[in-house]
């Protein structure tokens, strides 16, 4: 058994839609800590003015009834508050007007999907690509991560995440718990636990925005409580570090992923590297260190999960960028649309919930059942199992 979840919908439409099949029959759902993980995804410092707009709220309308799970396919509807300003622009049916009315984008941005989505699809349009390929869709990849999320929590297992770095401004490290964490960076408007980096990174983001330009970082998800054993070392597309890593990389903006220490490991020695294997009665086997992040050979250890991921800085910029407009061949400054001058911290929220899909994709994989009574006693069985090996 597996899930799996398709999105449709466009940045300025009137809703972005997810189906999720696959879900288990009676998985309580929290429909309020949906909402929740929808809001903080909306937050941050050096967010755009779509942000005072938008208020996401989730809306299930198939899949789901007195609260609970029904085995079928559950479907999500994510409403564009901004949509009645793109009604006619971004009808379904053909309207009638000028170019200018249809609000035509010609001028390719550099750095998104604009001028490559053009050409492979053969739209003179660059609105039919950008409208796709925003990060508005991750709105429902998060509603979608925090149910994935909510049945991991039914079996103790905790997600957190950080902003490690914004530009120039580092995070002093730590070694916080997952509960450490999220109570820290909840309260932080970057997400992260030093409050004199805080303030920092806020005027740092102030800077760039003031100047027109805008900024990435690297940001860190933690997840507590897994077995031993999610994933497998028998196939490439089995290794669940390899498939955590796709999942990183398709966040619109990333364009890097480490687990554990990372690109640190070489530079290292392998004596510095590698986690020494430990028994103790009671806890069972476990690493007397973290540096793989949770994973040897494409499995979980059962030490924390520790994800890293690289934003790059977003590029719709209010200075813009050279480029090449596609009517008349002749060099342009880039079409601007609304964006943030940092999104960072949102997009630590947006890690954590597509890892958050790929654990419980893997933990069905291996515990999967109809029921979540099914999956509850494979799984019961399994920690047995490992007890007495």
């Amino acid at each position: 058994m597996s899930i799996r979840y398709l999105t449709a919908g466009e940045t300025h439409g009137p809703q972005l839609t997810t189906i999720i099949e696959g879900l288990p029959s009676n998985l309580t759902l929290d429909f309020d800590a949906i909402n929740f993980q929808l809001q903080r995804r909306q937050k941050g410092h050096g967010r755009g003015r779509r942000m005072l707009i938008e208020k996401d709220t989730a809306r299930i309308v198939g899949g789901v009834r007195h609260g609970y799970t029904t085995g079928a396919p559950v479907a999500i509807v994510v409403e564009n508050k901004d949509w009645a300003s793109w009604s006619s622009i971004m009808n379904v049916e053909p309207i009638e007007g000028s170019d200018e009315e249809k609000r035509r984008v010609h001028r390719p941005r550099p750095g998104h999907a604009d001028l490559n989505g053009g050409l492979k699809y053969n739209l003179k349009d660059l609105r039919n690509v950008l409208e796709r390929s925003s990060a508005r869709e991750t709105a429902v990849r998060v509603a979608c991560g925090s149910i994935a999320r909510q049945l991991l929590e039914s079996f103790g297992v905790k997600i957190g995440g950080q902003v490690i770095r914004i530009g120039d401004i580092e995070a002093p490290a730590n070694q916080l718990s997952v509960d450490e964490l999220i109570e820290r960076t909840e309260a932080s408007t970057v997400r992260v636990v030093d409050p004199e980096t805080e303030q920092k990174m806020e005027a740092y983001i102030d800077q760039i925005k003031k100047e027109g330009d805008s900024i990435g970082g690297i940001v860190e998800c933690v997840v507590e409580g897994l077995p031993v054993g999610l994933g497998s070392y028998v196939q490439y597309d089995r290794k669940l570090d390899a498939r955590i890593a796709q999942a990183v990389m398709s966040i619109n903006a990333f364009k890097g992923v480490e687990i554990g220490i990372g690109f640190e490991a070489g530079i290292l020695r392998g004596s510095e590297v590698h986690d020494e294997i430990m028994h103790e009665d009671g806890r069972g086997y476990y690493r007397a260190s973290n540096r793989l992040g949770g994973f040897e050979g494409g499995m979980t250890n059962g030490m924390p999960v520790v994800v890293r991921g690289v934003m790059k800085p977003i590029p719709t910029l209010y200075k813009p960028l050279q480029s090449v407009d596609i009517d008349t061949k002749e060099p342009f400054t880039a079409q601007v649309e609304r964006s943030d001058a940092c999104a960072v911290p949102a997009a630590s929220v947006v890690m954590e919930h597509v890892v958050a899909w790929e654990i419980a994709k893997a933990f069905l994989e291996k515990f999967g059942g109809d029921s979540m009574e099914e999956v509850r006693a494979n799984y019961d069985n399994y920690l047995s199992q490992l007890e007495n090996y």
